[in-house]
């Protein structure tokens, strides 16, 4: 995370850890937005290995694997076995059913407004609420690309993020039905529990 040195002025390399971190939001939002498309699956395999060692380089590089045999055509139907279904999806992907100290709707109307309060809209063409799980890892994005203050970063991360999208990749792992969208889940994870760390060592 980027913080300032005693002029006030961004080290570089922390600059670089921060692109990395809203760039990593950024494709776990892409991933769980849609089915993964050729041009994503190439992407990822052409990432190159893995920069940090551990569980997240581990689980970067178990990633990058997968998508080198991965059939858009099957990943997609993988998809919407997982996300969409009829009815009813197999795994919501949607953070107000994830979080147990609040009710749904009291969920998301804590969510939008913090999102009006940093002036973020939910975009005209959007059909999903603003508790989709890809939406609120852009707001992540948002949040760094940004260089808001690390606070705000914590507090959208304490109260959005990590509840919610930790039982929900939990919830990808324990499907029959997840193969790929494991893999997706379990880079997640790893990259999470990096995330906790480092606000963790932010607020000590």
């Amino acid at each position: 995370m980027t913080r300032p040195d005693a002029n006030g002025v961004h080290d570089d390399a922390l600059n670089a850890q921060d692109t990395a971190r809203a760039d990593l939001y950024a494709i776990i939002g892409r991933f769980f937005f849609a089915a993964p498309d050729e041009p994503l699956l190439a992407a990822i395999r052409g990432g190159g290995e893995a920069a940090t060692s551990g569980p997240l380089g581990a689980a970067w590089d178990a990633l990058r694997e997968a998508c080198k045999t991965a059939d858009p055509v099957t990943l997609r139907h993988e998809f919407e076995t997982l996300f969409c279904g009829v009815g009813k999806s197999e795994i919501t992907p949607f953070s107000s059913h994830y979080v147990k100290e609040a009710s749904p709707d009291r969920h998301l109307l804590r969510l939008r407004q913090i999102l009006k309060a940093w002036n973020f809209s939910r975009s005209g063409a959007a059909t999903e609420t603003e508790d989709h799980v890809a939406g609120i890892c852009d707001v992540m994005r948002l949040l760094i690309g940004g260089s808001r203050p690390l606070d705000e970063q914590g507090l959208f991360f304490n109260e959005f993020v990590y509840p919610a999208l930790v039982p929900f990749c939990e919830a990808i792992g324990r499907s029959v039905n997840a193969s790929f969208y494991g893999c997706v889940a379990q880079f997640a994870l790893a990259f999470l529990a990096v995330e906790k760390a480092a606000f963790e060592m932010q607020d000590a």
